[in-house]
């Protein structure tokens, strides 16, 4: 089945950073998908604002969110945590209707520390769960060093983590059909 879509947010909003090319190197290893790349560039939660009207960015995520097949969540650790700019699309995405409710979520990350991001990911699962959508809980995919990891051309060139990529990329691809139908 190749009519998937998946859509894939990146917790670093930087054009070329080590999560966007991890995220990229997902979609390819999850086949062939229709790919959104869903934009974290939203006003900070607010609830006045809210109250003027969801803002159209934010509408705009909760529909790909929605109908998405599969989601890969590419979480990058700033000073042990996610990203400010995750955390706040998850408070917008909190507001009204379900769009995580039941939907394959694979998280991925990279990171400088030797741990590759293990505790991002463990924040991440935590802040995930009121959301109850299908969070796969591995193979963790957490890339220590990614300097050394991709090529110039971004392609992730570390065979294991290649390896533990392609598996849960897969197991996310099956989660996603069986849930399709």
């Amino acid at each position: 089945m190749s009519g998937l879509k998946l859509v894939g947010l990146c917790g670093s909003l930087r054009k070329d950073s080590w999560n966007r090319k991890l995220m990229h190197a997902a979609k390819d290893a999850f086949g062939p998908a229709e790919f959104v790349e869903g934009s974290l560039r939203l006003p900070l939660f607010d609830e006045d604002l809210e109250a003027q009207g969801m803002p159209a960015e934010v509408t705009a995520l909760k529909d790909q969110i929605a109908t998405a097949d599969a989601v890969v969540i590419a979480c990058p650790e700033y000073n042990k945590a996610p990203p400010g700019v995750l955390k706040n699309a998850l408070d917008w995405l909190s507001r009204g209707g379900a769009p995580w409710k039941d939907k394959p979520v694979a998280i991925v990350s990279a990171a400088a520390g030797r741990a590759g991001g293990e505790r991002t990911q463990f924040a991440l699962r935590l802040m995930m769960v009121a959301f109850r959508p299908h969070l796969l809980q591995g193979p963790e995919m957490l890339l220590s060093s990614p300097a050394k990891a991709f090529d110039d051309d971004g392609n992730l060139t570390d065979e294991m983590a290649a390896k533990l990529l392609n598996e849960l990329m897969q197991d996310l691809r099956r989660a996603a059909m069986a849930r399709a139908g």
